[in-house]
């Protein structure tokens, strides 16, 4: 079956950087644009940042542009998020999905677009 499973979450302070990671398996990882998301305590999910098949073009929330850059490697059927200079406001359980698509070129920054999900994980940022 489809499994989705992050990793890399944890507790840092303001301006360190955290690297996040998700293994995709049971699917063929090639055909789908991926994304990232988040949730805070009490908010809805939001969305953080996504990339295409191709691996270009790749686009990101207003809130994380310039510190945060997502990646691919097709040949490790994994996707990345680098996130620099964190914040307090950063601090959720940051999700993965993916989402099939025909359009080597084609990204998805709407939560429903996503077929599959992983179960999250925490990152919290202390102020």
């Amino acid at each position: 079956q489809v499994q989705l499973v992050e990793s890399g979450g944890g507790m840092v302070q303001a301006g360190d950087s955290l690297r996040l990671s998700c293994a995709v398996s049971g699917l063929i990882f090639s055909s789908y644009s991926l994304g990232w998301f988040r949730q805070a305590p009490g908010k809805d999910r939001e969305f953080v940042a996504c990339i295409s098949r191709s691996g270009d073009p790749t686009t990101y929330a207003k809130s994380v542009k310039d510190r945060f850059t997502i990646s691919r490697d097709n040949a490790k059927n994994a996707v990345f998020l680098q996130m620099n200079t964190l914040n307090a406001e950063d601090t959720a359980v940051y999700y993965c999905a993916a989402r099939g698509t025909g359009n080597e070129r084609a990204y998805f920054f709407q939560a429903r677009d996503y077929h599959y999900w992983g179960q999250g994980t925490p990152v919290t940022v202390s102020s």
